[in-house]
């Protein structure tokens, strides 16, 4: 039997963890957390995530804080931004940068991402 991989998404939002963790429960071992502190958390409890989406808009630290954050420790990770809104020039930025990977829009498409997700473990 494969090895599933192990994903953490990052989102404020109770209804979004749930829906993501849903979605992708047959592919992937979904970690999910509420902020980017306890994503941090996660990260650390958790060494063998290799794949973390986060939502952009969230209180007291954003997606791309987070990742700012998590790539400091843990920069062997793919990171992916999750976002209700168009482009901004901070996701631009980090899409420059190889902060991130790329970046996915809600409603998300999870054949987009789980084939991104794919890629990028091949």
């Amino acid at each position: 039997m494969e090895k599933r991989v192990n994903i953490l998404y990052v989102d404020d939002e109770q209804l979004n963890l749930e829906l993501f963790a849903l979605v992708f429960k047959k592919k992937f071992n979904v970690i999910t957390a509420e902020s980017g502190f306890e994503g941090l958390e996660k990260l650390k409890e958790n060494k063998d995530v290799c794949i973390v989406i986060s939502d952009m808009k969230m209180p007291e630290m954003n997606g791309i804080e987070f990742i700012n954050h998590a790539k400091k420790d843990f920069n062997n990770i793919a990171y992916f931004i999750l976002t209700g809104f168009e482009i901004t020039e901070e996701i631009a930025d980090a899409l420059n940068q190889k902060l991130i990977n790329r970046y996915f829009k809600k409603p998300f498409n999870s054949k987009e991402i789980e084939s991104t997700i794919n890629d990028v473990l091949c």
